[in-house]
C-alpha cells in the first residue's frame, strides 16, 4: 500500500468517525467559526473555488493539502466532493504529518 493510499484510507476513517465536513457553504461557515483544523482541496478543483478556499485557509491559518484529485477524495469518503474539511484536532494533526511525509508514490 502506498503512502497516498494510506492517507486516503485515513480520510475514510475520519469520515466514519464523523470528523469530516463537506459542502462549500457549510465548509466556509465552519472555517469562519474555527471548526476546520485541516483542509483537503482537490488539485483539479475549479479556479474560483480553489482560490476562495486557499484564501480563507490562509487567512484563518488552516493547513491545506492539494495532492489528491477529485475522484480520489470522493472515493475516500464515499461521496462526490472536491473539498473536505477535517474538524478534529487529532485527525488533522495525523493527516498533516502523513501528507508532509508522503512522497506521492
Amino acid at each position: 500500500m502506498t503512502d497516498k493510499d494510506k492517507i486516503l484510507n485515513f480520510i475514510g476513517i475520519a469520515k466514519r468517525a464523523g470528523k469530516v465536513t463537506t459542502g462549500e457553504d457549510i465548509l466556509l461557515s465552519a472555517i469562519k467559526n474555527n471548526k476546520v483544523k485541516f483542509l483537503l482541496v482537490a488539485s483539479d478543483t475549479g479556479q474560483s473555488s480553489y482560490k476562495k478556499f486557499m484564501d480563507k485557509s490562509s487567512y484563518y491559518g488552516i493547513p491545506v493539502n492539494n495532492m489528491f484529485l477529485k475522484n480520489e477524495l470522493s472515493n475516500a469518503i464515499g461521496m462526490k466532493r472536491t473539498i473536505i474539511g477535517i474538524s478534529d484536532n487529532g485527525f488533522a494533526k495525523r493527516l498533516k504529518e502523513m501528507t508532509n511525509n508522503c512522497k506521492g508514490t
